[in-house]
């Protein structure tokens, strides 16, 4: 889905002076308390607005914007609340940390598991976490390298590499504290452009609000079982999702509740404008025509331009994010290597190395990492549940049987989503791939739910 007729010189130009401002901003960081846990040098905790900002920034990211648009280009109003809905994983995601961090004293979300299931619990965690940020690598690489070129490309190729090195680059030099710096950067870029881009919508003669709330017509239509599918995975979605549960462990805790309230906010509204945007452009879509032939035709070769920067700047916001939290993965949750900066920068290039491996020989569907991450998370809700909601002690079986139902219904949506098998459809005669991940969702839940219920040992005996 190559970008039609972009100026390549201004996206060229708009890439040069973004890396330039991101290292102006990223001062080396010297503690490993920057480093890792984003404090200035005078060793000041990020504020409500820098961590509000960051959040937005790591959440509006490349893949999220095409997908929102791309699911109301199809879909209709349904898929543009259907993706909106992930976001409120903000406010599922506050609460967690409330209870683990400020009333339970968790330093981390490994502590909590470990301490609740032993080497089971931490070992299933760090496997998830760890394949979700090279699949945030990946996917934001692969929407840059669409911005810039065909697939394969020399200009899709050098755009992927250059961003992939920019953003390391900055990365390593300062850690989660230049990229909460770069964040507040990259907000006020998104925000603008983004605004500029719907208000281009609304000026145009085509635009008819009530074509699009009436878009998504059936009930049983894919975009509403898409959102049933995000209401199942909110509750889990942001405990695997590192970038932001570290956020969540930074600041006071009246900052940090202001800030996820804040984020969730200010993101859902602006993720819903741009998969509104979608849903315009689906509603004029001429035969085969893709989402950005529609747009172009529709709003013009400067909206096209500005998508095309939108989906760079957010890629460089995640990407720098993302970078930050593999560091404290490896190096503090999971202790591989001594606390410093230097294990950091080596884990930082070694994601890195993963997600340009996956963009290269890997999938370019852009949803399928959102809904196969989503459902392998699934075995964390009955650990919300039980362990966090009720502080209930649970045998680490039904972890593993939560854990077990999670990844085979992952496993199985991708390779029936990929083509590879049609199982689902043989046995139940449900044939739209969001229908057989609602099923696959439905049943992983129930098995871990019961699993749960089944090893529950009654009240937890022992602190955090």
């Amino acid at each position: 889905m190559p970008m039609p007729d972009v100026s390549f010189a201004l996206l060229t130009g708009t890439l040069v002076a973004l890396a330039v401002a991101s290292f102006m901003l990223a001062p080396r960081a010297r503690t490993a308390e920057g480093f890792f846990f984003g404090t200035s040098p005078a060793g000041v905790a990020p504020g409500v607005w820098t961590l509000t900002f960051s959040q937005v920034t790591t959440w509006i990211f490349a893949r999220s914007l095409l997908n929102a648009a791309i699911l109301g280009y199809f879909f209709g109003i349904a898929g543009a609340l259907a993706y909106t809905a992930y976001y409120l994983s903000f406010l599922t995601g506050a609460w967690i940390v409330d209870r683990l961090r400020f009333e339970r004293g968790a330093r981390n979300i490994q502590g909590f598991l470990h301490q609740r299931f032993g080497r089971i619990g931490t070992g299933s965690f760090n496997l998830l976490v760890g394949v979700r940020l090279v699949s945030e690598v990946f996917a934001n690489l692969l929407v840059v390298g669409i911005v810039f070129g065909a697939t394969g490309s020399l200009a899709y190729t050098v755009a992927i590499l250059a961003v992939a090195g920019v953003t390391l680059g900055y990365s390593m030099l300062g850690g989660l504290h230049a990229s909460l710096r770069t964040d507040v950067l990259q907000f006020g870029i998104l925000t603008a452009l983004l605004i500029v881009l719907f208000a281009m919508m609304l000026l145009v003669p085509e635009f008819a609000p009530g074509a699009i709330l009436a878009s998504s017509p059936e009930l049983v239509s894919p975009g509403w079982i898409l959102l049933l599918v995000a209401l199942i995975q909110v509750p889990s979605y942001p405990l695997h999702d590192p970038v932001m549960m570290d956020r969540g462990f930074l600041a006071d805790r009246a900052t940090t509740r202001r800030s996820f309230v804040h984020a969730f906010w200010i993101s859902a509204l602006l993720i819903l404008a741009f998969g509104l945007l979608g849903v315009f452009t689906g509603l004029h879509r001429s035969g085969t025509e893709e989402f950005l032939d529609t747009l172009t035709r529709l709003l013009g070769q400067p909206a096209a331009l500005l998508l095309g920067i939108a989906l760079v700047v957010s890629a460089a916001s995640t990407m720098d994010s993302t970078f930050a939290s593999t560091a404290k993965l490896t190096v503090i949750d999971m202790n591989l290597g001594r606390r410093s900066s230097t294990h950091g920068r080596v884990a930082m290039a070694l994601f890195a190395a993963a997600g340009l491996l996956m963009v290269f020989f890997g999938t370019q569907d852009l949803f399928a990492a959102v809904a196969v991450s989503g459902t392998a998370a699934l075995f964390l809700t009955p650990v919300i549940v039980w362990s966090i909601a009720f502080d209930r002690e649970v045998a680490p079986a039904a972890l593993v049987a939560a854990v077990a139902a999670s990844l085979t219904g992952a496993v199985l949506y991708f390779l029936e989503s990929s083509g590879h098998v049609a199982w689902i459809e043989a046995l139940t005669g449900i044939g739209h791939d969001y229908s057989k991940l609602l099923l696959l969702n439905l049943v992983a839940l129930t098995v871990g739910l019961t699993a749960f219920a089944l090893g529950d040992r009654g009240p937890a005996r022992r602190p955090v």
